[in-house]
């Protein structure tokens, strides 16, 4: 994967090969078009069986406890042996104190663990406690990790320590996958969500990812555009395959449907896989699997 050596001259030689001169009011625009001409044609059994085999399954809760997520867990478990016709979730996501528990816990083949670290959701936190909580965390069973890039960084124009940091804690992932959160809510504007997707994917992040969850606004169709657009030319350039993960307010199968359109339209077919494309939320399982079996299930 094409890695920045940390340096401003560097920095901007890269992202001088895109157009960062962007329009939000023109992303308004392409979403919503998107959205009236293309959404309905996917809502359809089959691309909601796909969006539920795409859900990272997730507890990032104040109150979780170790017997909390050892529920959540089994859950997943029965899942697979109450619904065997139906695709099992994507992946379960957990802090990394509880990334043990999962590990021990989890029966179902094919499903990852996937750890919040480096002090989520503020990436306020020294990278020295940063990576050390990435390589406990994988060494208690995470198979993924989800990090925040230093949002307050970014703002203030210090793309050096942005990409410096997003590369010492995919070195601490080893051959596990980084997935950087953008907080596209913090940064406002198209041409900054799109800088930000660049930088990590020149980083070493292998999925880029909205939001933390925790902040409003989450993740909106129009950042996801924006995002998916920058995989895209990312993907020109290099031929490096980078994966995109909308979370936070996706609070219905209709909103899950606009972010699965926008990826099959601005990225295709290659991307609608659930190794390339996920969706970090809970409350859409239980919508989805509703839909799919046809009446009111509140299974997780």
């Amino acid at each position: 994967m094409p890695e920045l050596t940390i340096g401003k001259g560097r920095i901007d030689e890269a992202l001088s090969r895109y157009n960062l001169d962007i329009s939000d009011e023109k992303v308004r625009e392409a979403v919503t078009k998107i959205i009236a001409e293309k959404v309905h044609k996917n809502d359809t059994p089959e691309v909601k069986k796909f969006l539920m085999g795409s859900v990272e399954l997730t507890t990032l809760k104040t109150t979780d406890s170790d017997e909390s997520v050892l529920a959540f867990t089994e859950r997943v478990n029965q899942f697979d042996e109450q619904y065997p016709t139906l695709p099992h979730v994507a992946t379960i996501c957990v802090y990394p104190r509880f990334a043990r528990i999962v590990s021990e816990t989890l029966e179902v083949d094919g499903v990852e663990i996937a750890c919040v670290s480096g002090s989520f959701p503020s990436s306020q936190a020294l990278i020295e406690v940063k990576t050390v909580e990435t390589a406990l965390a994988i060494k208690d069973g995470a198979t993924e990790i989800d990090m925040v890039q230093p949002v307050g960084a970014f703002l203030a124009g210090d793309y050096e320590t942005v990409c410096d940091e997003i590369q010492q804690m995919k070195e601490a992932c080893g051959d596990h996958p980084l997935k950087v959160i953008l907080e596209t809510g913090c940064l406002k504007t198209a041409k900054n969500i799109k800088t930000a997707s660049l930088l990590a994917m020149y980083s070493g992040a292998n999925y880029i990812k909205t939001s933390t969850g925790k902040l409003e606004p989450a993740a909106t169709p129009e950042a996801a555009y924006v995002m998916c657009q920058a995989i895209k030319e990312y993907y020109q350039q290099t031929g490096v395959q980078i994966g995109f993960k909308p979370a936070g307010g996706i609070n219905s199968v209709m909103d899950a449907l606009i972010y699965y359109t926008i990826v099959k339209e601005v990225l295709g077919e290659k991307w609608l896989t659930n190794q390339w494309f996920r969706m970090g939320t809970s409350r859409l399982a239980n919508m989805l699997l509703s839909e799919l079996v046809g009446e009111e299930v509140k299974f997780f």
